[in-house]
């Protein structure tokens, strides 16, 4: 990537970022086309190209932005001796949705990489592949499992709320209707739900 590219007005490159996570997040690596990036972004291929090379290296600049700037609001809210896991995972979702106010598409762009089969897109992200799952495990540490019920497999209650938070997230996003606020609402609703079921 081009350092120059930190030089263009912000709205400029908020305007990029967003247009590239929208068309590699809603059509992989494979299939997404810099022709529909451009257009998205209202800017020239030429442009494009002289701050990114090729569509790999576009690829690479945004899961390594993405994966920082994800890192970053997580550590925001990192603070402070909170251990309930329901309340935990709503700050842990909360910062995701703080980050999707200005990037709408970066957690989709985030999550379409489990499903990534291209190489050169795998290798490419191979390296910080492993940063978001691990800080957000380190946070998850301080939760006291000696609120939950006897017999609750937290592990699988863990892999229950993120397909459900994923699956609402995409709907959304389906359906035109995704706005950070009320997605928090819907979140804390169903972690209220599961926090009942679940806690002693």
């Amino acid at each position: 990537m081009n350092e120059k590219f930190f030089d263009l007005k912000k709205e400029k490159q908020d305007r990029m970022i967003n247009a590239s996570l929208k068309v590699f997040a809603l059509n992989g690596y494979r299939h997404a086309s810099t022709d529909d990036i451009v257009a998205e972004a209202g800017i020239s291929k030429g442009l494009l190209f002289h701050y990114f090379v090729n569509k790999l290296g576009l690829y690479t600049f945004l899961y390594d932005y993405s994966v920082r700037f994800m890192l970053l609001e997580l550590s925001g809210c990192m603070g402070g001796g909170e251990d309930d896991f329901f309340e935990l995972v709503r700050k842990r979702e909360n910062a995701k949705m703080q980050v999707l106010k200005n990037y709408p598409y970066m957690q989709l762009f985030l999550d379409s990489i489990r499903y990534e089969d291209v190489k050169e897109a795998l290798y490419a992200t191979e390296e910080k592949r492993n940063a978001l799952p691990e800080a957000e495990a380190a946070f998850m540490k301080r939760a006291d499992m000696a609120r939950f019920k006897p017999g609750v497999d937290v592990r699988r209650l863990n892999a229950m709320i993120q397909y459900t938070l994923r699956g609402l997230m995409e709907d959304r996003f389906l359906e035109n209707s995704f706005h950070p606020d009320m997605m928090n609402e819907e979140i804390k609703a169903y972690l209220d739900m599961l926090k009942k079921l679940t806690y002693r």
